[in-house]
């Protein structure tokens, strides 16, 4: 199924169920929860290619015994883009950093009244260089997007599959002791970081109501019990006990707060409803201090730049003036700033990629109309990557991007 029967598909689950987005599940353009680690480059576009060969990461996974190359390495332009796609159908990439996925959401009515809200991915075919509809419950995409791991079913899943992006089929599956419902790869791709939960972080429960625009709905239940390292090439996991950390009033945040990596691939990091708002652990299981080079908000997806000497800050506009901050990662200090609203991933040590939109296309539009851009820092260009994202923060055909290396 192609990537337009996916969005279909969505908005018809959505349209039969006239409920409002919880709020655990809120797409904000100027306050967004949760970082993706650095690795996460970019997802990139433009109206012209540019053919400038780039160096090509070697794929530590997914080789699968065959010599065929993929999409994303075949075709060298330094920006492949189509910025006439919403959602993107075609390969996008840039620099070393290519969109390996995308998702929308459905919300799935239970028969004891609770609500689901799947993930539903479209996922780069390595083979054919387009995006095709997957049915996994969760995935994140190797280094050299080459490997997907996949959770499958209702989460927690009690195994990941690693997935050939050019064969489609999963090469082999890592049997786990604990349920997971999120999974990250290291920076260097050798190894995984799983959440684990005792229930489906995703899954509003009709006996746990949350009052929503003034309306009762099946609310969350937060259930995180801790994170699994998991070694690739062997299988060996090794489970860690971190539950949610509440604030003064007992509220643990968001039922979903995973563990992602540091900047560096030594240690693995949550999100908390309480100062500093994030909490590092070692790889077995220690809390761990703040690293020095990550003194960045943690609402920033992008991160410490490649080489360590950037970081991605928030939204620094004023009036009618859009902006984000570049910033000094040791130190948090303002450096410059770059035109778009929130910035999602560097695509080098000198682009960043973000939401914007372009104030004569946007105007009396919202905050929520916005297209992936391309800016250059010490620069005003901006390069459109994408279509645009329907003006709604809660459209159900709205696409979240996953980037991984080429």
């Amino acid at each position: 199924m192609n990537v337009d029967d996916l969005v279909r598909d969505a908005l018809h689950e959505e349209a039969a169920d006239s409920m409002p987005a919880p709020s655990y599940l809120a797409d904000r353009v100027l306050a967004v929860r949760r970082r993706s680690r650095t690795r996460r480059l970019a997802s990139l576009a433009a109206t012209t290619a540019v053919a400038v060969a780039v160096a090509v990461a070697v794929p530590l996974l997914g080789r699968g015994g065959h010599e065929a190359r993929p999409a994303s390495e075949t075709n060298k332009s330094d920006i492949i883009g189509h910025p006439d796609q919403s959602v993107p159908k075609s390969l996008i990439a840039a620099g070393d950093t290519v969109l390996s996925a995308f998702y929308v959401r459905k919300s799935v009515k239970q028969s004891n009244g609770d609500i689901v809200h799947q993930r539903v991915y479209g996922l780069l075919d390595q083979n054919t260089g387009r995006y095709e509809k997957a049915e996994w419950a969760f995935l994140d995409v190797a280094p050299g997007s080459r490997t997907a791991a996949v959770l499958e079913g209702e989460l927690p899943a009690e195994r990941i599959g690693l997935l050939d992006l050019i064969t489609g089929k999963v090469d082999r599956w890592i049997a786990l002791d604990r349920g997971v419902a999120g999974v990250s790869f290291s920076p260097d791709g050798t190894k995984l970081v799983a959440t684990t939960y005792a229930k489906n972080p995703d899954r509003g429960f009709a006996d746990h109501k949350e009052r929503v625009n003034g309306k009762e709905i099946p609310g969350p239940v937060p259930s995180r019990t801790g994170f699994t390292v998991v070694d690739v090439e062997s299988g060996k996991a090794v489970w860690h006990e971190a539950p949610f950390q509440t604030d003064e009033m007992g509220w643990p945040g968001n039922s979903r707060e995973d563990f992602d990596w540091s900047h560096d691939g030594t240690l693995v990091y949550a999100n908390t409803p309480v100062k500093p708002f994030r909490q590092y652990y070692g790889l077995n299981g220690d809390r761990a201090d703040w690293p020095s080079d990550e003194k960045v908000p943690v609402s920033v997806q992008a991160g410490v730049s490649p080489d360590g000497k950037l970081a991605a800050g928030d939204f620094a506009g004023r009036g009618t003036t859009i902006a984000a901050a570049v910033l000094d990662p040791h130190t948090g200090e303002q450096i410059t700033t770059v035109p778009v609203q929130q910035l999602l991933a560097w695509a080098d040590n000198k682009r960043l990629i973000g939401w914007g939109c372009e104030p004569r296309r946007c105007s009396g539009k919202g905050e929520f109309r916005n297209q992936l851009l391309l800016v250059t820092i010490g620069t005003d260009k901006v390069v459109p990557l994408s279509g645009f994202r329907k003006a709604s923060a809660d459209y159900p055909g709205r696409w979240t991007p996953v980037f991984s290396s080429r």
